[in-house]
């Protein structure tokens, strides 16, 4: 998805014209070129102009910050994606959830885009040609499509799972097998296969004279779509899923809202029922204490599996409302570059944009790979406790202390004193009931 190199000279001046933007050039027309301005981006589109002068006074600043900017991207993405698959593997307690193994799948696609689609276009947005070769130019283009469709598709995955686990949770078990999950994840990766590598390497996305032009020039990699492909891609990459993703978070959000009211108001029955047994058993004499005890006894029962209900639906709420901020990061991520890769594409000529608008769309879309590593760290806490140990954050330095003798010491003589004042506590109790 990214571009070549066209040299030009005018009677007046020379110009170099590069290709870097991705969707400019996303019509049905191969031959068109679009003067456009200095940037470029992650995919196929507009011829851009630089003029010498002023691109020799800014090249320095604008490739050390791109530089910058691209790099940190690319090791957030590699650092994040390897905890979160290192935390699930090594972690009983994460991996033992079934929703983790969507997660996993997730993140390795996340770091394969990190591997093998955003350092060929930080090449190209760096030194503004393919340097790579026609094959890798193709791997490169199928690549990128299907990463991309592979997250999208694997939260659409994981809203079905928060669906039966908030809506139907005694069915959860039976519904959300191992089994089951792995077929979810192949049907993802075929999907996502299907729509990529398909029409990449049968040049069903493309025109034939696109497709000879790139033959011809091994420095070119522009991935110029027609207008069938454009259509099919971004409806099976983002918006069905997209639609049924929002869809299943509008019915989670209305019934978690349900079960809370619910819960509260249960809470509330249960606390009054036993204010005014504890009320009634007080009031009466010995020979009624037997009736009490076996009713408080099951109103006892009752509540500790209330308790164990609202813990359960606060579990369950915690993480629907975690991914859900995922998915969230991924529409506001990609929503942008979907409207734009259609409409450029469906627009033609008629659609002019400035560069930068289109590089900065592929990035932010990247950008997407390292989110998500760092929403599960802000929000939710097994994750957060497994980054900090796979990092050895604060278990070395506790281990330090804990193995200084002076350190030693204090707390021996801490806890000395501590079962002293207990046994201190419990001789005065002792001789107070006494002397009642």
């Amino acid at each position: 998805m990214v571009d070549n190199v066209l040299n030009t000279t005018p009677t007046t001046t020379t110009t170099t014209t590069t290709t870097v933007d991705f969707l400019s050039l996303v019509n049905n027309n191969s031959n068109d070129n679009f003067t456009l301005g200095e940037e470029g981006g992650f995919g196929t589109t507009a011829v851009t102009t630089i003029n010498s002068i002023s691109g020799d006074a800014l090249t320095p600043v604008v490739l050390a910050v791109k530089g910058i900017v691209m790099t940190a991207i690319i090791v957030g993405a590699l650092l994040g994606n390897v905890l979160v698959i290192s935390s699930v593997i090594k972690f009983e307690r994460l991996r033992a959830v079934i929703t983790n193994t969507f997660i996993v799948s997730l993140a390795f696609a996340d770091l394969l885009v990190a591997i093998m689609v955003m350092p060929f276009s930080a090449s190209v947005e760096l030194s503004g040609k393919w340097v790579f070769g026609r094959t890798m130019c193709d791997f490169f283009n199928a690549n990128d499509v299907l990463f991309s469709t592979a997250s999208i598709l694997h939260l659409c995955c994981i809203s079905m799972d928060r669906y039966i686990a908030i809506l139907h949770p005694l069915k959860y078990e039976v519904k959300m097998t191992r089994n089951r999950v792995i077929v979810m994840l192949a049907v993802t990766w075929v999907a996502s296969i299907l729509i990529s590598y398909i029409p990449v390497y049968s040049q069903l996305y493309t025109t034939r004279q696109h497709f000879q032009a790139l033959e011809d020039d091994p420095q070119s990699c522009v991935f110029i779509v027609n207008k069938v492909y454009a259509g099919v891609s971004s409806s099976v990459s983002f918006w069905i899923p997209c639609s049924i993703m929002v869809f299943v978070y509008a019915k989670i959000f209305i019934e978690a809202r349900k079960q809370e009211k619910f819960v509260q108001s249960t809470a509330m029955y249960m606390q009054y029922s036993e204010a005014r047994f504890g009320r009634h058993n007080n009031g009466h004499a010995a020979s009624s204490s037997s009736p009490a005890v076996a009713t408080n006894g099951m109103l006892s029962s009752d509540g500790e599996v209330q308790r164990s209900e609202r813990k359960r639906m606060k579990r369950e709420h915690k993480a629907a409302k975690t991914l859900g901020i995922i998915m969230g990061a991924f529409i506001l991520c990609f929503c942008p570059f979907f409207l734009w890769y259609v409409v450029t594409t469906m627009c033609g000529d008629a659609c002019p944009y400035p560069p930068v608008v289109g590089s900065m769309l592929f990035w932010i879309g990247y950008f997407n790979s390292c989110l998500n590593p760092l929403i599960y760290a802000y929000f939710n806490r097994d994750f957060r406790t497994a980054f900090k140990k796979l990092l050895r954050i604060d278990s070395m330095p506790c281990e330090r202390r804990t193995n200084d003798p002076v350190t030693r010491a204090l707390n021996t003589a801490y806890s000395e004193h501590r079962d002293s004042a207990n046994i201190n506590v419990r001789l005065s109790n002792s001789s107070f009931n006494v002397r009642q």
